[in-house]
């Protein structure tokens, strides 16, 4: 199938990507893996809110309804991004997994899982940085009888046996999960350092981030330590009320049980792996990734031509893989998309110059 644009993943930010699209007239298709538009915050954990209000989390052309100030939850996100889909028709393809995207000629070919194809002049990338979880390799080293879990997979506190659990990784995903477990009357132990908390300025924090761009995206990491990134709904106060108590990292096992950096051992009976999830690129049949796997950009644009990525942290600001940032660099990769030209593109407008021109002799 020859389209103008394959959009790779149907989340917040391929729909955002979408939505510009049609402004610039382009035909194009939203390829995602999912059964269902919004999967990727429906099978989150049940007692998940967004940390940004409502009034900032939404896409661009469409408000989120409610409450301006409210705390969305994640169904009620998936369900927003669903009636997006609709609202503007966007073509999503769903059930469509991406085996590869590689040069084929002056064009880009996307082949599905299925056998499928779209040749295509421009790919977006819009899987986001958060696909496949990571787990340290010493979770090999623990006894066996310990339950493990990660964020990903974790949904509700009877996921987790009786007894001390241990929760790895104090951002975010971490700060939540550890406040979920101790309602369900959990004894827990959040491992790992203090990264610091997004300040609040009431309704305008996140759009002045956004606005500031990267030097919001730094004033808003200040109190940072190892590169996680800072707590923004729930605050350190509250997870200490939460009788939630506070580890050193995790750095290893010892005797089949968590090594803790400041050399003591955490004797529990479940561990809840908040270590975060990574990029995966290996559809990229491309030389546009360093020897990390990540994809090597400049907001959004890459060095191959026709090849661009949205919604990567901190892509332009701190709001890039937010809701409500990623609309920002969706306008601004679709728009250098847009005014990217072809080398046959300049013989075509002379052409059309000469066949308006008047005639000579």
């Amino acid at each position: 199938m020859l389209v103008d644009v394959v959009v790779v993943g149907g989340g917040q930010a391929g729909l955002a990507v979408g939505y510009w699209l049609q402004r610039h007239h382009r035909s194009f298709v939203i390829l995602d893996r999912a059964a269902e538009v919004g999967a990727a915050w429906r099978n989150r954990w049940d007692s998940l809110r967004l940390f940004t209000p409502a009034g900032f989390s939404h896409l661009p052309g469409l408000q989120f309804p409610g409450p301006p100030s409210a705390a969305p939850t994640k169904d009620e996100m998936a369900d927003y991004l669903a009636a997006y889909a609709r609202h503007f028709a966007l073509p999503v393809e769903l059930g469509t997994a991406v085996d590869s995207v590689e040069q084929s000629g002056e064009q880009l070919l996307v082949t599905a899982t299925d056998g499928r194809g779209w040749l295509a002049r421009d790919v977006i990338v819009a899987t986001g940085a958060h696909t496949r979880p990571h787990i340290p390799g010493f979770a090999g080293d623990l006894d066996p009888a310990i339950v493990q879990l990660h964020s990903s997979g974790y949904r509700r506190a009877a996921q987790v046996p009786v007894g001390a659990v241990l929760v790895i990784g104090a951002g975010n995903s971490g700060a939540e999960i550890a406040a979920d477990l101790a309602a369900a009357g959990r004894e827990v132990v959040l491992s790992g350092r203090d990264v610091g908390h997004i300040p609040q300025l009431g309704p305008w924090t996140y759009p002045l981030m956004r606005l500031l761009g990267r030097p919001g995206a730094a004033l808003a990491r200040r109190g940072l330590r190892g590169g996680a990134e800072p707590l923004g709904r729930i605050r350190a106060g509250e997870l200490e009320a939460a009788g939630i108590a506070r580890a050193p990292r995790t750095v290893g096992a010892r005797g089949g049980l968590p090594l803790l950096a400041d050399g003591s051992i955490a004797q529990v009976a479940a561990v809840v792996w908040c270590t975060g999830l990574r990029p995966d690129y290996r559809f990229l049949r491309l030389p546009v990734l360093d020897d990390a796997g990540r994809l090597i950009h400049r907001r959004g644009i890459t060095d191959w031509p026709g090849l661009y990525v949205v919604g990567l942290p901190h892509q332009s600001s701190i709001t890039s893989h937010l809701v409500g940032g990623v609309g920002t660099d969706a306008r601004h990769v679709v728009r250098h998309l847009a005014h990217r030209q072809t080398p046959r593109q300049p013989a075509r407008r002379l052409a059309r110059r000469l066949s308006r021109s008047p005639a000579t002799s």
